[in-house]
């Protein structure tokens, strides 16, 4: 037997922090968020996701209402809460959208769980669509990002399927592999870059699934993104504009979902990019 020190031994590479976190070991980190998200995906049979994007910054309609009292009492910006309380109809659809497909998915009776809600794991109209999930009793994933902003609470993401990322693309990847549908509502420059990011893969035909992609909020979407301008100067073709639905309604944005996802991808379980 060795005398040797313990504390001597060097580490094993894969237990080697200064090894792990250098240049060097890049391509481990890289993969272990392709592998780490995939055990935990196959563990609780995920087999597709309909992917909910928009701001984090949307109120509750709860939330908001409390802050423009709040503003009014102190002398606040009642104007940017007034403005709050008109976006929180955003979050309160996010919500009903969400419980609404997957009460719907829960009855589909397949042995795996089909369609479930993902978000980006923040407030606003991530969290908005998470609580819808979980107010439905239905199992939801969280796909968050350490960025230098102030600490958030989700309460509603299921424990299990909280993945946090350091790589955008990463998270962007596991965002697009295994959605069968996307809804996006109004929101900043995150929302902005991954609508167009997806809106580029399904036009370029790099996207070999159906994708239905629903713009949530068109008076919000018609002045943030012309894309009747976009035609006008042909810089897309009018047929473009066919690569998504634009609405105020749940009813219709569930309808228009359900009736894609039965007629294409009910019986295509799994992941395909």
């Amino acid at each position: 037997m060795s005398d040797q020190d313990p504390s001597l031994v060097p580490p094993h590479a894969y237990q080697n922090p200064d090894f792990l976190e250098s240049r060097d070991g890049r391509s481990l980190r890289i993969m272990s968020e392709y592998m780490e998200p995939l055990s935990r995906f196959t563990r609780y049979k995920i087999d597709d996701t309909i992917v909910f994007m928009g701001s984090a910054r949307t109120r509750s309609r709860e939330k908001a209402l409390e802050e423009l009292e709040t503003a009014k009492r102190d002398g606040g910006d009642v104007e940017y809460a007034e403005r709050q309380l008109e976006l929180s109809v955003y979050y309160e659809a996010a919500r009903e959208l969400a419980h609404r497909l997957t009460v719907w998915s829960k009855g589909l009776g397949e042995d795996a769980r089909r369609f479930v809600v993902c978000t980006g794991g923040g407030p606003g109209i991530m969290e908005a669509a998470n609580r819808g999930a979980s107010e439905a009793d239905g199992l939801n994933v969280g796909l968050t990002i350490s960025i230098p902003v102030e600490e958030f609470n989700n309460p509603y993401i299921t424990r299990e399927l909280h993945l946090n990322f350091h790589y955008f693309f990463m998270r962007k990847f596991w965002f697009l592999y295994l959605a069968k549908a996307v809804v996006i509502f109004p929101g900043g420059f995150g929302t902005l870059d991954e609508l167009f990011e997806i809106l580029t893969m399904v036009q370029t035909g790099k996207m070999r699934k159906r994708l239905p992609v629903v713009l949530f909020g068109q008076d919000y979407w018609d002045q943030v993104v012309n894309l009747d301008t976009l035609v006008r100067y042909g810089t897309i073709s009018e047929s473009d504009l066919d690569l998504m639905v634009r609405t105020d309604s749940v009813d219709e944005a569930f309808d228009y979902l359900t009736r894609d996802l039965i007629a294409f991808n009910l019986d295509q379980p799994g992941p395909v990019l």
